[in-house]
C-alpha cells in the first residue's frame, strides 16, 4: 500500500476502492508520516492505484492545485484540515479564443490566472512558484584556475577512478542480459560499438574545464571513439557499469528500472572535484528491458543543449561534455502510433558528481532482503557528497533535510524561468538537487500553468508546470519513505523535514520573483496583475519578464495606450484588442507604482533585472530547426544555438531569431509537444 501523511492532502486512489479510501482517511486524521505498512513493498498490481493524484496542503497556499473543489472540500473535511484547494479553481469550457486552436492540446486551462471568473488568489499561488533567478542566476563560474585548468590535460593524463563500484556491492553476473538484479547497486557492462565511424557533433569546453581536459582533445579521433563507446577511455582501466535502481513512474511503483542505456565510464578528478562520466545511448545493459540501449540524434541534441543552457542560467544540472553521432541508424516510433522510422544514432557524454537518484534508495527499501543496503548507500552518499554531515549524531536527518532543501530550491529555479521538466518520476530526481534526464521538456512560450510538453502526460497533466512543486514534494516523500523503512529516521522527524519543503521553496521564490520584477521586496499584487495578463494573451514567459527591464518607473512618450513599448511588444503587440490593452495598461500602472514606491534609479534596477531575466532559453521550435539540419549532417546550427545559450543574459547581435516564441496558434506535436521516445 501507498503511504500517507498529514501534509499530503489527498490520496485519490480511493475512488474505486472503499477500503483504501477509508485507510487513507484514517492515516490523514492520525497525522502519521508513515504507517507501519510502509515496510511492505509498493503495490504493483492494484489497478485502482492508477487514479492516484496527491495534493499537498502547504504547497497549495503558494501554487496551483488540481482536482475539483467538491472533491477537495469533501476529503479535507473528512481529514479535519482546511481545504487547500480553496486557492485553486474549477475547470472551464474552452473560450472561443481557445476553441479556434488546431492543437490537440485541448484540456481546459486553469482560470485562476484569468480575470474571467477565476480566482485571483490562484494567480498569487502561481506567483509563488514562478521564481526569479535572483543573484544565483549568474552564469556558471568557470573552474578554479591552476596550471592544469589553464592548459588542460590530455586524455591519457586524466585521473579516472571508480569509487562507486569500489565501495558498494555489485552484480556478480557479468553477462549483458536483461534480468532482475538483487543485492547490488550496479552491474558491470561495456559499451557496445556500432561498427561505424563516429563523428563529433558538439563539445563543451566549459564542461571539459571542470575535469581539467584540454579543449583540443576533442579534435582527436580517440576522444570521439571513447565518447561513442567504441573505444576505452584513455587513462582508465576499462571498468564501466550501469546503475540499478527503481522508481515511481507517473505515480505508480514500477519496480526495478536501472540504467537501460546509460553506462558510466568512470570518475574523473579535476580542478572542480570528481565527476562521473556517463555515456547515454552506447548500447544495452542488464536494465534495458525490451529496449536496445541506443539513443537517437534528436533527443541527444536536446539533452546536450539543455544541459549546457541550464548551467549557463545558473540552475543546478548535470553537464554534457560531448555529443557524437555513431554512424548507425536506430528504429524509433516517435509517437507510439505504429509509424516507426530509422533515425541517426547518437551518444551524449553526461557529467555530474553523482548519478544517484531517489529511486536508488527506493528499490532496496521494497525488498526485505535488500533493506540494509539503503543505509549502506546512504553512508556512501554522505561520505562522498555530503561530507560536512559526517560525524553528526543526526546525520541521516540532516541529510534528508539537505536533499529536501536542494530539491525545493531547484523547483523554484525551474519555475523562475518557466521550465517544465515533463517526466518527474522518482528515478529522474537527483539526490544532489540537480536537473537530470532531459526528455520531453519545454519552456513556457505561451503562459499556461497547465502546460505539459509530454504527450504521455496529457490526460492527467501530473507533470505540468503548475504541478511541478507538488510532484517534487511527492518525490521527496517517496525518498523519505525509503529512509524510514530502513529505520534510519523517526517518522515524526521525517514529517517535520518534509513540511519544510514548502517554506524553503516559497522563500526562495519570493527572493527570485522580487529580483525578476526589479523590486527589493516581493509584491504579490504586481505579480498577480502581470501574470494574469500574460495568461489571457498567451504571452511568452521569457520575453515578458525580459521586457520589464525596459519599463521606466514613470509613463514614457513611447507608451502605447498606456502600455510600455517593450511590454506591449512582448504581450502581443498590434494583435492586442482594446480591452486587452487596457488590462496590460492596468498591470503596467500597478508595476510602475511599485517601482516608484521603492525609488531605485531605473538604470540600476534594469541592470539587476537583466542579470536574472534571460534573453535566451532553449526553445523547442528553435531546437527542432537545429535537429533537422543535424539529421542531414549539418551540425553548425546546433553549435550556434549552444553558443548563444551560453550567454543567456547578454543580448547578442544576430541572435534575434532565438528570442522568437512559438506561434500562438497551437501547441505542435513533435515540436512543443514531445514523447518520451528517444
Amino acid at each position: 500500500r501507498q503511504t500517507s501523511f498529514r501534509s499530503l492532502y489527498v490520496f485519490n486512489f480511493g475512488r474505486n476502492n472503499p477500503s483504501m479510501l477509508s485507510s487513507a482517511n484514517r492515516l490523514c486524521v492520525r497525522c502519521r508520516v508513515l504507517q507501519a505498512a510502509t515496510k511492505q513493498p509498493f503495490s504493483e498490481a492494484n489497478s485502482s492505484l492508477r487514479a492516484t493524484a496527491t495534493r499537498i496542503a502547504p504547497l497549495n497556499k503558494v501554487c496551483f492545485g488540481g482536482g475539483t473543489r467538491a472533491a477537495a472540500a469533501s476529503f479535507a473535511a473528512q481529514c479535519g484540515v482546511p481545504s487547500p484547494l480553496a486557492h485553486t479553481c474549477p475547470t472551464r469550457a474552452p473560450t472561443a479564443r481557445q476553441g479556434a486552436r488546431s492543437s490537440p492540446y485541448t484540456t481546459p486551462r486553469c482560470p485562476a490566472v484569468s480575470s474571467r471568473g477565476g480566482s485571483s488568489r490562484g494567480l498569487a499561488m502561481t506567483a509563488g512558484v514562478t521564481a526569479a533567478m535572483a543573484q544565483e542566476s549568474a552564469p556558471v563560474a568557470s573552474a578554479p584556475k591552476d596550471d592544469s585548468a589553464v592548459s588542460g590535460r590530455t586524455l591519457e593524463e586524466l585521473q579516472v577512478g571508480h569509487s562507486f563500484i569500489d565501495a558498494l556491492p555489485g552484480d556478480p553476473d557479468t553477462s549483458n542480459k536483461r534480468r532482475q538484479v538483487f543485492g547490488s547497486f550496479y552491474s558491470r557492462v561495456q559499451p557496445t560499438p556500432t561498427g561505424e565511424r563516429a563523428t563529433l557533433v558538439a563539445f563543451s569546453p566549459e564542461a571539459a574545464a571542470l575535469i581539467g581536459l584540454a579543449p583540443g582533445e576533442a579534435q582527436r579521433q580517440e576522444f570521439v571513439d571513447a565518447m561513442a563507446g567504441a573505444a576505452r577511455l584513455p587513462g582508465s582501466d576499462g571498468q564501466s557499469w550501469a546503475q540499478c535502481y527503481g522508481g515511481h513512474q507517473f505515480g505508480f511503483w514500477a519496480g526495478q528500472l536501472g540504467d537501460g542505456r546509460a553506462i558510466s565510464l568512470g570518475e574523473v578528478t579535476g580542478p572542480s572535484g570528481r565527476y562521473e562520466l556517463q555515456l547515454k545511448g552506447a548500447g544495452p545493459t542488464p536494465y534495458s528491458r525490451t529496449a536496445d540501449g541506443r539513443a537517437v540524434l534528436r533527443s541527444s541534441v536536446r539533452e546536450f543543449v539543455a544541459s549546457e543552457a541550464m548551467a549557463a542560467l545558473g540552475i543546478p544540472t548535470t553537464r554534457a561534455l560531448s555529443l557524437v553521432v555513431t554512424g548507425d541508424l536506430v528504429l524509433r516510433d516517435m509517437f507510439y502510433n505504429g509509424n516507426p522510422r530509422q533515425e541517426p544514432g547518437a551518444v551524449v557524454c553526461r557529467m555530474t558528481k553523482s548519478f544517484l537518484r531517489f529511486g536508488s534508495f527506493q528499490l532496496p527499501s521494497t525488498r526485505p532482503e535488500d533493506l540494509p543496503l539503503v543505509k549502506q548507500l546512504a553512508d556512501y552518499a554522505i561520505a562522498e557528497h555530503f561530507s560536512d554531515l559526517e560525524g553528526r549524531d543526526d546525520k541521516y536527518e540532516a541529510w534528508l533535510q539537505e536533499v529536501v532543501g536542494r530539491t525545493a530550491r531547484l523547483t523554484a529555479a525551474w519555475q523562475s524561468v518557466g521550465f517544465v521538466h515533463g517526466v518527474l518520476n522518482t528515478d529522474n530526481m537527483s539526490i544532489l538537487g540537480e536537473t537530470i534526464d532531459y526528455g520531453p521538456y519545454g519552456f513556457l512560450e505561451r503562459f499556461d500553468p497547465s502546460f505539459t510538453p509530454n504527450t504521455s502526460d496529457l490526460d492527467g497533466r501530473r507533470y505540468s508546470f503548475r504541478n511541478q512543486p507538488q510532484m517534487c514534494y511527492w518525490n521527496c516523500v517517496q525518498f523519505a519513505t525509503a529512509l524510514c523503512r530502513a529505520e534510519m529516521i523517526p517518522q515524526e522527524r521525517a514529517e517535520e523535514i518534509l513540511i519544510s519543503f514548502s517554506d524553503i521553496m516559497t522563500e526562495d521564490y519570493q527572493t527570485r520573483m522580487a529580483a525578476k520584477l526589479g523590486l527589493l521586496t516581493y509584491n504579490k499584487d504586481v505579480a498577480v496583475a502581470l501574470m494574469g495578463a500574460m495568461y489571457e494573451d498567451d504571452a511568452d514567459f521569457t520575453n515578458t519578464f525580459r521586457s520589464l527591464g525596459r519599463v521606466s518607473s514613470s509613463p514614457a512618450d513611447d507608451d502605447i495606450d498606456g502600455v510600455p513599448a517593450a511590454l506591449f511588444k512582448a504581450a502581443g503587440g498590434g494583435d492586442l484588442k482594446p480591452e486587452r490593452r487596457a488590462a496590460w495598461a492596468a498591470a503596467a500602472a500597478a508595476y510602475r507604482a511599485a517601482l516608484q514606491a521603492e525609488g531605485r534609479p531605473d538604470g540600476e534596477r534594469a541592470a539587476g533585472q537583466d542579470a536574472v531575466n534571460p534573453a535566451y532559453v532553449a526553445r523547442n521550435h528553435v531546437m527542432q530547426e537545429a535537429i533537422a539540419k543535424a539529421e542531414e549532417g549539418d551540425y553548425s546550427e546546433v553549435n550556434r544555438l549552444v553558443d548563444v545559450l551560453k550567454q543567456p543574459f547578454t543580448e547578442q547581435e544576430g541572435a534575434e531569431a532565438y528570442t522568437v516564441p512559438a506561434p500562438k496558434a497551437g501547441v505542435r506535436v513533435g515540436v512543443e509537444l514531445l514523447s518520451c521516445s528517444s
